[in-house]
């Protein structure tokens, strides 16, 4: 048996991008469905960090107002990063307003967000296909739902699938300048543990972080509440997954604020850890949130970020309905205004990353502990930082034995400046994408010369 629906978009996938593109979509009176491969029930429930930097700004078509119920903890406003091999524990401060949530929570309020704006629903589908005109425009999506065959026919298809979506592995981009420069080494599994605490922890006010025993690696400890601890791991994908969540294990146990805890919840997932797509759109089609790389690659959070591309996404196919032109062109403003809102300054964010895999896990810790905690703040959350020549040198001189990492840091900051400032001259067209990526890439030979790392793309 196969079903046919027929939307002016069609969005896979209900989590922030998604929810946000499909309201936005709705409120304009355009006709728009979300298809979500989980059930009503559990829809919304996705392994997640719980950390929410940017928590005093959301688009409006799913109004912040609709959201804050799921805000657990607001009183966190720094991050504590322990460092065993240094002796030592950084006190990191964290620019702008931070909160803790309650994933489900959220994800149910964002669904009922959509909802409320005229999204329609289809749980329970497997999205398998995608399907293209001859001239490779993108026209729906084709799934099972229930064992049946079920088919979505739309003018324009958003990809919020997730990392490493399907659809892209489904859709043929020949005919467009999608970013295919894409593998699973540019992406991080995630474990995470909801655990419940005997006792209020002493540092409900701040974001933990831990490295694991391998420099591909992170623990973190973030209090939903002074006694609910998301408890969770970051790492690679080409690393060993089971050895790292030992890592995970052995740390709860030797913990004594976690001696006769509770695990609630647990839950994995993937996560880019690179640069935004250079292009995440095609004709008929655009991706958004972790289907197109919109995460910040060295905290991994990315859900103000997410919202407020699945709102640009949802802006740029209502215009170019309205115009009768879904192609790449009429699409790529949304390109636009990703780089311009948070996408250079994630590319600058991703050379921190490309320098960690060239460096020991011993001296990365060394280089950490001796940054000035503010200038370290700056780095792992603007993609830049005011490290100039005399804090160089006043560093280097605090720092014995680690000048040559200190000095790294600086050359690999002034890189990671001039990419973003490349970043700052985003294409306005598809045709003069092949010059800027062309410059961008001797940007890039530079920073793997210099940080002494594999080339990641």
């Amino acid at each position: 048996m196969s079903t046919s629906h027929e939307y002016d978009v069609v969005v896979v996938g209900a989590g922030t991008a998604g929810c946000y593109a499909a309201a936005t979509v709705a409120r304009e009176g355009l006709d728009v469905a979300i298809v979500e491969r989980k059930s009503a029930e559990e829809a919304g429930h996705i392994a997640c960090g719980d950390a929410l930097k940017g928590a005093d700004a959301f688009p409006e078509s799913i109004p912040k107002s609709q959201i804050e119920a799921s805000f657990t903890n607001t009183g966190v406003d720094h991050g504590r990063f322990e460092i065993p091999q240094e002796d030592t524990v950084l006190d990191i401060p964290v620019p702008g307003e931070l909160a803790v949530i309650d994933r489900w929570e959220y994800g149910r309020l964002i669904i009922e967000g959509a909802e409320r704006a005229g999204t329609d629903f289809y749980y329970d589908t497997v999205v398998q296909d995608v399907r293209q005109d001859d001239d490779g425009t993108v026209t729906g999506v084709r799934g099972r739902r229930n064992g049946d065959v079920v088919e979505f026919s739309a003018d324009v298809v958003v990809d919020g699938a997730g990392s490493l979506s399907i659809l892209q592995d489904k859709t043929d981009f020949s005919n467009s300048r999608f970013d295919t420069n894409v593998s699973y080494s540019q992406f991080c599994s995630a474990y995470r543990e909801i655990v419940e605490v005997p006792e209020p922890v002493e540092w409900d006010d701040a974001l933990v972080f831990k490295p694991t025993e391998r420099a591909a690696g992170y623990l973190w400890y973030f209090p939903r509440t002074e006694t609910t601890i998301n408890a969770g791991l970051g790492f690679q994908m080409n690393e060993e997954p089971m050895k790292l969540v030992e890592d995970l294990k052995r740390d709860l146990t030797t913990r004594p604020e976690f001696e006769g805890a509770e695990v609630k919840d647990k839950l994995g997932a993937a996560l880019p850890t690179r640069r935004p797509y250079d292009s995440a759109v095609a004709d008929g089609f655009v991706a958004v949130g972790d289907a197109a790389g919109h995460v910040n690659p060295t905290t991994g959070g990315g859900i103000a970020g997410a919202a407020y591309a699945g709102t640009y996404a949802g802006e740029q196919a209502v215009r170019a309905i309205s115009e009768g032109d879904v192609s790449e062109a009429s699409l790529w403003h949304y390109n636009e205004r990703v780089m311009d809102h948070f996408g250079a300054r994630y590319a600058g964010l991703d050379v921190y990353n490309v320098l960690s895999t060239a460096v020991d896990v011993d001296d990365l810790m060394g280089l950490l502990a001796s940054l000035p905690g503010e200038k370290l703040a700056e780095a792992l959350y603007s993609g830049t930082t005011s490290f100039g020549p005399t804090l160089l040198a006043k560093t280097a001189k605090e720092s014995f034995g680690y000048w040559g990492q200190i000095l790294n840091f600086y050359r690999t900051k002034n890189l990671a400046d001039d990419l973003m400032e490349h970043y700052a001259r985003y294409p306005r067209r598809p045709e003069a994408l092949g010059v800027w990526q062309a410059q961008r890439d001797a940007l890039m030979d530079d920073i793997y010369e210099v940080t002494g790392a594999e080339p990641k793309y």
